[in-house]
């Protein structure tokens, strides 16, 4: 159960990943009800009709919310991945980790993403709800409350765009995308000495010590942006590349085979004892809680030569693994810079 709990994030996205196995349903829901502008939006589930510019809306996991945040647009309601805030977001800055600074207007909690409250949804009266894999069962409840899109976590473009077109702003899509391809080329850019004389980066997740994952394709966003810097990520010898979309538990004892890492990232995803989240700040520390002191007493930690050389970085795995769109880029680029670019 503590295993569970601590890669809970983790195991959720890899269920969201794995939405495209699950046969179509088109629930009916006409514009009779005189609205128009309908329109048919494609999603993981089939076609689902939305009319009008929906003002109602319900994000189902930070994922959503970061999309919609990011075309300007205010949910009305919202499910965490973790349950971290019992009743309403009075206070979303501290409540809602990285995204609350954006809401602006009052947020309804309706519970956990993967299983929220129908009770607290019907009292929003949604006219529209966006959830992703993890909602799949409870597709045909939800259609039959307001139309419904389910999204996929390991497609944040497509995910945008079919949000977008949901909420009227596809005419946004193209330069907020840009603009992130611009960002990622500056990054590079200032990366570039960096990645020239320390090649070889080694990306690590972990919630304790004792469990670690190479931070392979199934992270998402987590590695790609490294590789989009310029980074070779370093993989065991005779890493199977048919594993990259699944988690690659990788033992304390092996990491001297990989000791010809420049650097080391590990991204912290200690997730457990939530209970004691106290603000926004507090969960960002929460996922590194006792990672690097576990790392600095580590006999095996230290002898690598990325400890050696102090060049053993600590980011919170939510940044990348629970925001794969423009807003966790911009923030996990931050977080980039501001730990490697800092003897440059």
């Amino acid at each position: 159960m503590i295993r569970l709990l601590i890669f809970a994030i983790l195991t959720a996205f890899a269920i969201a990943a794995c939405q495209g196995d699950y046969p179509a349903v088109n629930p009916t829901r006409p514009s009779s009800s005189g609205l128009t502008d309908c329109r048919m939006i494609r999603h993981e589930l089939g076609e689902t009709e939305v009319c009008g510019q929906p003002q109602r809306i319900v994000a189902l996991g930070p994922y959503v919310l970061e999309s919609l945040l990011t075309l300007g647009v205010q949910p009305t309601g919202f499910a965490d991945d973790m349950m971290l805030h019992q009743g309403d977001y009075d206070d979303p800055s501290q409540q809602i980790p990285y995204l609350g600074r954006q809401i602006t207007q009052p947020l309804a909690n309706v519970g956990l993403s993967s299983s929220p409250s129908i009770e607290a949804m019907l009292k929003i009266q949604p006219d529209l709800i966006l959830g992703t894999g993890s909602n799949a069962s409870q597709y045909e409840t939800f259609s039959n409350m307001a139309p419904t899109l389910l999204l996929k976590w390991a497609d944040p473009e497509a995910s945008l765009r079919t949000i977008a077109q949901a909420v009227e702003r596809s005419d946004q899509v193209k330069p907020l995308l840009a603009a992130t391809k611009r960002r990622i080329a500056s990054a590079r850019a200032a990366f570039a000495p960096l990645v020239a004389s320390h090649p070889k980066l080694l990306l690590l997740s972990s919630g304790q010590l004792q469990e670690i994952n190479l931070g392979n394709a199934a992270h998402g966003l987590c590695s790609s942006l490294i590789e989009s810097l310029g980074f070779q990520l370093v993989a065991p010898p005779g890493f199977d590349s048919s594993e990259a979309n699944s988690l690659v538990p990788i033992s304390l004892e092996t990491l001297p085979q990989l000791n010809d890492a420049d650097s080391i990232i590990l991204l912290g995803s200690n997730f457990s004892e939530l209970k004691q989240f106290k603000g926004a700040g507090d969960f960002e520390e929460h996922q590194l809680a006792n990672l690097k002191q576990a790392w600095q007493k580590n006999a095996i930690a230290q002898s690598l030569q990325a400890s050696k050389s102090g060049r053993v970085y600590f980011v919170p795995a939510y940044l990348c693994l629970g925001l794969p769109g423009s807003i966790g880029t911009e923030l996990y680029l931050k977080e980039l810079q501001d730990q490697l670019l800092t003897d440059l």
